[in-house]
């Protein structure tokens, strides 16, 4: 999916990344990987934060944070920071899909730069809908990749 996923955004590099639901990380590892030149890692489980944090130090990979936050308080603060991002990641638990695309989509517009991009990974049959522009959405066997930009 992380294949997927960069191959529909294209080259990160300098880009400022939020990775939402971060689970263990793995897409804001590949944006940093990719040469973005900072990424905030959000994810309420407090093991799935450890383990960011040993594999940011095992890669030796700089520019990130890790908030150990629930998403929508995590959001909410970073836009009351007034911190924008390139580019927005965000793979809910599948189920929790729907309890959480309107708040987010309240939200993205303030935390988006001008060109900024939000990646949604949801089930496949589920079409994400967020008041920004669907650049593309492709279905890639049980998942979907949506792309969106500001």
């Amino acid at each position: 999916m992380r294949e997927s996923a960069f191959a529909l955004v294209g080259p990160v590099d300098g880009a400022r990344v939020l990775d939402l639901f971060a689970g263990s990380g793995a897409m804001g590892l590949e944006a940093l990987s990719r040469g973005a030149s900072r990424c905030v890692f959000v994810e309420r489980e407090r093991e799935a934060c450890r383990v960011i944090e040993r594999n940011l130090g095992k890669l030796r990979l700089t520019g990130a944070v890790v908030l150990c936050l629930d998403v929508l308080h995590a959001a909410r603060e970073e836009l009351a920071r007034r911190h924008v991002y390139d580019l927005v990641l965000i793979d809910a638990p599948y189920d929790d899909w729907e309890r959480y695309q309107a708040p987010l989509g309240e939200l993205l517009g303030g935390l988006l730069a001008d060109d900024g991009l939000a990646v949604v990974e949801t089930a496949a049959k589920v079409e994400a809908e967020l008041p920004l522009d669907l650049v593309t959405s492709r279905r890639y066997g049980s998942a979907r990749i949506s792309v969106f930009s500001r």
